[in-house]
C-alpha cells in the first residue's frame, strides 16, 4: 500500500504542473461561506477531481475547487469546499488537503464553518472566533503511524487556535462595527442536527456552538506547526426550550447573510498577518 507521505507527493507533484506559487497562507471555506474568494486575485483554479489523494465534495453547497490567488501581495490557497466524516470520508481523507498545504507552504491555517449557536448569548447571523474546541467525532485523524518529518506522536493542544490572531480579529471586528462571540465550538458527527437532550448535554459540558468539520483540520495543522484561526457563523439557534425545526436551505441562507462580516474579518487578518 502506497503510504500517505507518497500519495502526499504524488499531489503536490500534479498541483506543480500548474503552479510553483508558495502560499503562506490556507483557507478552508464551510458551507455558504465562498464569498472570500471574489477577494482574491485568483491565479490558479483546481478541481478536486484532477489531485491525487484528493476527494469529491459530496455537499451540494461546497464547490469543490483548489483556488490560489493574492491579497495584498500575501499568496494564498483556499479550499472550496471541505471533506465531512459524515459523507463517509476517513480522518485521513478529510485531513488530507492540510497535510498538502503543508507541503505547498502554508504557515497559517483560516478555518470557517456553519454552526448551531447554544450559547443564549448568541443569534442566527452572529460570528464566533474559535477559542477552543471539543471532539466527539469518535475518531481522531493521528491515529495510526506518525509522520515524524511532518510532526510529534504527541503534539500539544494547549493554544488550538492562536491567541494572537483572535485578539486581532477581535480589533478587526470592532473597527468594523461587526458583533463577534468568542466561544468554544463541539463537532459532531452529524448528518442529522441534535436533539433537545444533546443541545443540553453539549451545552452542559462546556460548548457553545456545534458544528460537523474543522476539528480534525485544526487538529493536523496543529500537529504540523501550522498556526490556526477559526471563525463559526451562526446559522441557527439550538435553545432546547424553544427550539425550531431547521433545514439546509435556511442554515445557507443565513450562512450568506453572515459571509460578508466574516470575509471583511478574514480579508482583513490575512492583509495584517505579517503584524506580530
Amino acid at each position: 500500500m502506497t503510504s500517505l507521505m507518497e500519495r502526499l507527493k504524488s499531489s503536490l507533484a500534479e498541483i506543480r504542473k500548474h503552479t510553483d506559487v508558495v502560499p503562506q497562507i490556507g483557507i478552508v471555506l464551510g458551507t455558504g461561506l465562498g464569498g472570500l474568494v471574489d477577494k482574491l486575485d485568483v491565479t490558479v483554479e483546481i478541481s478536486y477531481e484532477s489531485i491525487p489523494g484528493f476527494q469529491r465534495s459530496t455537499v451540494e453547497s461546497h464547490s469543490g475547487k483548489l483556488i490560489f490567488g493574492s491579497i495584498n501581495d500575501k499568496q494564498v490557497v483556499a479550499m472550496q469546499g471541505r471533506f465531512h466524516q459524515y459523507e463517509g470520508y476517513s480522518m485521513e481523507e478529510i485531513t488530507f488537503p492540510i497535510r498538502l498545504f503543508k507541503l505547498l507552504g502554508v504557515e497559517t491555517l483560516l478555518i470557517s464553518n456553519a454552526a448551531g449557536g447554544m450559547n443564549p448569548y448568541y443569534k442566527a447571523g452572529d460570528l464566533m472566533l474559535m477559542e477552543d474546541h471539543i471532539n466527539l467525532l469518535s475518531d481522531n485523524p493521528l491515529i495510526g503511524p506518525n509522520l515524524d518529518e511532518l510532526g510529534p506522536r504527541f503534539p500539544d493542544m494547549s493554544e488550538p487556535y492562536s491567541l494572537r490572531l483572535i485578539e486581532l480579529a477581535e480589533k478587526i471586528a470592532m473597527e468594523n462595527l461587526i458583533r463577534v462571540h468568542k466561544g468554544v465550538y463541539v463537532a459532531v458527527s452529524g448528518p442529522n442536527l441534535e436533539t433537545r437532550a444533546e443541545y443540553r448535554m453539549l451545552r452542559q459540558i462546556g460548548a457553545d456552538a456545534v458544528g460537523m468539520s474543522s476539528v480534525p483540520e485544526c487538529i493536523v495543522a496543529r500537529h504540523m506547526g501550522i498556526e490556526v484561526f477559526g471563525i463559526s457563523a451562526i446559522t441557527d439557534e439550538c435553545f432546547p426550550d424553544a427550539l425550531k425545526p431547521a433545514n439546509v436551505a435556511e442554515i445557507v441562507r443565513i450562512a450568506g447573510i453572515a459571509e460578508p462580516k466574516m470575509t471583511t474579518i478574514m480579508f482583513e487578518l490575512i492583509k495584517r498577518l505579517d503584524r506580530k
